[in-house]
């Protein structure tokens, strides 16, 4: 049967329509016409932002906990299941094909890479420089090589050539086992490539985690989409939900790619939807993807401001939503 994200002619696509990758021309102009016409962003304040010490388990966490640590930007430290695994893993100064320019670091990777316990598995959503970086996959590879890497289609070879022993690709909506998790591809809506000539050629997805105890979704960088509900139907329910808030401007160029806060609140209110948790149980939103790198055009502080307004305005208990500082760690 013919999948809707698989074109005929090869490589991947968004199957919801209106969601056309912008090209070199409205890349050119955004950061060339626009600069003359929209005022540059409020810069925030110059003060690095709070770094939390982490206070994760070591090795690792107890089987019925589920332990998150925000590293930084898409990269987090997940304990759960008795296992470690970190999503979209990036150490590098900058999100770039070279280290010398490109977006860098406004903090620093919050967590130090020698400090990592044992990890058993690494997510990777897509191949942007901002979530699959070469120097990280080859230091991880190296310093753990025991640990499984679970792909989108295509990106297997990626990280074998950089030193990976186990690398499985998955297309959406399959899943896999890892120890006692289950951990199944998601949709998600975006696009991906690393150079000029390689649009689309390899998948981009989000990941569920199961464990018998505890059910986390990691988004990946998505826009909004309408299959959120059915993800939650299938993988299901989650005790969190690791949403991207940031990098959403100018919204004329970034909506088919990021959502913005008011849209991560929408996405947990259709995860909700989809399947509810069951009664007693706190189901908590997690923001991401802001505050680490100047990727596009609003103020590096201003999505967590904008979630916390979406999640008042839709009614919710202030205690479900996390916008965690870079290393804090939170149990459930």
């Amino acid at each position: 049967m013919t999948k809707a994200h698989h074109p005929p002619t090869g490589g991947f696509r968004n199957p919801w329509g209106d969601d056309a990758t912008q090209g070199l021309r409205s890349i050119f102009k955004w950061k060339v016409i626009d600069r003359f016409t929209r005022p540059p962003a409020r810069a925030p304040d110059p003060a690095p932002f709070p770094v939390a010490v982490p206070s994760f388990p070591v090795p690792r966490a107890p089987l019925d906990r589920l332990v998150l640590t925000w590293v930084g930007h898409a990269t987090f430290l997940l304990q759960v299941g008795g296992l470690n695994l970190l999503t979209d893993p990036i150490w590098s100064e900058r999100a770039s094909p070279v280290q010398f320019a490109g977006p860098r670091r406004r903090v620093a990777a919050a967590v130090p890479f020698a400090g990592l316990p044992p990890i058993d598995a690494v997510l990777l959503s897509h191949n942007h420089y901002d979530h699959l970086d070469d120097r990280t996959v080859r230091r991880l590879a190296a310093a753990h090589p025991q640990a499984r890497w679970l792909v989108p289609l295509g990106l297997a070879p990626f990280v074998r050539q950089r030193g990976a022993r186990d690398a499985l690709e998955l297309d959406w909506w399959e899943e896999t086992r890892v120890g006692e998790l289950a951990i199944g591809c998601t949709p998600a809506r975006h696009f991906s490539s690393r150079g000029l000539g390689d649009r689309n050629r390899t998948l981009w997805c989000g990941w569920s985690v199961a464990a018998p105890a505890r059910q986390v979704y990691f988004a990946g960088d998505t826009a909004y989409h309408p299959e959120f509900a059915a993800i939650a139907d299938r993988f299901g329910p989650f005790h969190a939900a690791l949403l991207p808030i940031g990098a959403y401007e100018p919204r004329w160029f970034m909506r088919s790619v990021h959502m913005n806060p008011e849209e991560a609140v929408r996405v947990y209110q259709d995860l909700e939807r989809g399947r509810p948790p069951i009664a007693g149980r706190v189901a908590l939103m997690v923001a991401m993807h802001w505050g680490t790198f100047q990727l596009t055009d609003e103020p590096l502080d201003e999505p967590p401001k904008r979630a916390r307004a979406a999640w008042r305005g839709a009614g919710f208990d202030p205690n479900r939503l996390w916008i965690p500082t870079h290393g804090e760690s939170r149990t459930i």
